[in-house]
């Protein structure tokens, strides 16, 4: 047994302290980025910002609005091409796809079936909740083998060691966060994880130094929470529970006592796994729970929420585009983020 005693730290846990600024308003700060890949040198320009692969988040509807401000969505794994040839202007949004597998023998014959159908499509996530096994690692390698220019996505991880073996196994993005997402119970189930912004802060200095990128998967809540991702150094940050409960995730509504409501669930769920897979395996327990989020009607205003927070939190650090912002960035450590009393 082993204790690491150095302190880590979640989004809550920190501010950004602000700075002298020269940059006359919000609407000056530029939230586009440029990258270019490590092994399918690929190039993508957007706001990376990205929808998680889960059900009413990872949504064909949801692709079709976020393309629009040049944001990325990571589709579920069961966009097959049925559902795919019904999304018109496929060939138009594209470059904002990525196609989502699991490492089963189904999911990459899925994955092989719609890259035979759209082979214009750049980005693969191979996502798992545990990206520790070395079959994972031999899996990233054999989907990079198949697809040698395709932007591969693998995850998830949370430390620096395993980052490094997934960049060098052919992963382009490594995606980082396990257990802070809002619907996801992994912490609970079986105690392991590791606060967020630490993981992003030592999972991007890993990436980065073998010239790869990094998502920041999970554990936002709010506008603020998204600016420090990219302040801990994260290139692109996903989100789950702030992009639910839209009319576009076409989850299903609920009415009770006159206000409307949107089932939202974790992927390793029960409701989940008994709507794509037949059930939970014995060996297994569920990792996930089924939550009731408000109606918020249309998703364009919540985007827009969300790129005017993160620009003005670039404005306060004296961040003139999104590019700067980590480099601008201090964090204070803190014991209460903001003042709650009419939340409660």
């Amino acid at each position: 047994m082993r204790l690491e005693e150095d302190i880590k730290l979640d989004y809550s846990d920190v501010l950004f302290r602000p700075k002298r600024s020269t940059l006359k308003s919000r609407k000056d700060v530029n939230l586009k980025r440029t990258y270019r890949f490590k092994y399918s040198k690929n190039e993508w320009s957007g706001i990376p910002i990205m929808a998680a692969n889960m059900d009413g988040v990872g949504e064909i509807d949801i692709a079709q609005n976020l393309a629009e401000f040049e944001m990325i969505t990571c589709l579920t794994k069961q966009h097959d091409v049925k559902k795919l040839k019904k999304c018109k202007n496929i060939k138009k949004i594209y470059p904002h796809l990525a196609l989502s597998v699991g490492i089963k023998k189904e999911d990459f014959e899925n994955l092989n079936d719609v890259l035979k159908e759209f082979n214009f499509i750049k980005f693969i996530c191979i996502d798992v909740a545990n990206g520790y096994s070395e079959h994972f690692s031999k899996f990233v390698k054999s989907v990079r083998d198949k697809y040698p220019t395709k932007t591969i996505i693998a995850g998830n991880v949370v430390t620096a060691d395993m980052t490094q073996e997934l960049v060098l196994s052919g992963a382009d993005i490594v995606k980082v966060g396990i257990g802070p997402g809002s619907v996801c119970t992994t912490r609970i189930q079986t105690g392991v994880g590791y606060p967020q912004l630490s993981a992003v802060i030592e999972c991007a200095d890993a990436a980065h130094g073998l010239g790869a990128h990094i998502i920041a998967d999970g554990g936002c809540t709010c506008p603020g929470d998204v600016a420090k991702g990219f302040g801990g150094g994260a290139d692109f940050v996903m989100l789950g529970g702030m992009l639910a409960g839209h009319d576009e995730g076409k989850g299903k509504l609920i009415k009770s006592n006159g206000k409307k409501y949107i089932e939202f669930y974790g992927s390793s769920s029960d409701v989940a796994n008994k709507k794509h897979y037949g059930g939970l395996s014995d060996y297994r327990s569920s990792e996930g729970k089924i939550v009731r989020i408000k109606y918020r009607g249309k998703i364009k205003d919540t985007i827009l929420n969300i790129l005017g927070g993160v620009r003005s939190s670039c404005t306060y650090v004296g961040a003139p585009s999104l590019k700067q912002l980590s480099k601008c960035t201090t964090f204070v450590r803190v014991s209460n983020q903001f003042n709650d009393t009419f939340s409660k």
